[in-house]
C-alpha cells in the first residue's frame, strides 16, 4: 500500500470516529457543541387590557412620604420633574435627598432639596454637594447615613402598619 493511501485511510477512520462521537454524544441528549440562540416571541400587546400597574417599586412609600411632609403621589410628581432634569436620577437618590434637606436644612439654610438634586445633576454626589454646601467629609457622611436609616425606618414603619394584625 502506497504512503499516500495510508494517510486517507486515517483521515477517513479518523473522520469516522468523530461523526460517530458526535452522532452518539447526540442520541445520549447531550447539548450541541455549538450554542443554539434562541429568539424571543413577541406578544401583541392590548392596551385595554395590559394597562400598567403600579407596583410596590414604582411608588414611593407611604411612610417616607409621611415623614417628609407630603403624599406619595406628589413625591412620584416631584420625582418624576425632577428625572426629567437628570434623567440618571434614580428613586433612592431622590429619597436621600429630600431626607437629607429635611435633616439638615434647618441647621444650614443652605441645604435644599433642590440644591441637592442640582449637584447630582451636575454629576456630583450626594456627599460632594454636600461638602459644597458647607459640611466637612464626616458631617456630609454622617448625614447621609441619618437618611438612609430615617428612610428604612420610614418604609419599615408603613410596612408594618400596612399588614394586618393577627390576635
Amino acid at each position: 500500500m502506497k504512503p499516500i493511501s495510508q494517510v486517507i485511510i486515517a483521515a477517513a477512520v479518523a473522520a469516522g470516529l468523530t461523526l460517530g462521537a458526535a452522532a452518539t454524544g447526540t442520541a445520549q441528549g447531550k447539548a450541541p457543541s455549538t450554542p443554539v440562540r434562541h429568539t424571543p416571541m413577541s406578544h401583541p400587546s392590548n392596551s385595554a387590557r395590559s394597562a400598567p400597574k403600579a407596583t410596590k417599586s414604582e411608588t414611593f412609600p407611604s411612610g417616607v412620604a409621611t415623614k417628609l411632609g407630603s403624599t406619595p403621589g406628589e413625591m412620584e410628581s416631584a420625582y418624576l420633574s425632577a428625572k426629567q432634569a437628570n434623567p440618571k436620577l434614580t428613586r433612592g437618590q431622590f429619597i436621600a435627598a429630600n431626607m437629607v434637606a429635611k435633616n439638615l436644612g434647618s441647621k444650614n439654610p443652605a441645604i435644599t432639596t433642590p440644591a441637592i438634586l442640582s449637584g447630582l445633576q451636575s454629576g456630583k454626589s450626594i456627599g460632594q454637594t454636600l461638602q459644597g454646601l458647607g459640611l466637612s467629609s464626616k458631617e456630609a457622611h454622617d448625614a447621609q447615613r441619618q437618611a438612609d436609616r430615617d428612610a428604612r425606618e420610614a418604609a419599615a414603619a408603613a410596612d408594618s402598619a400596612a399588614k394586618p394584625k393577627t390576635p
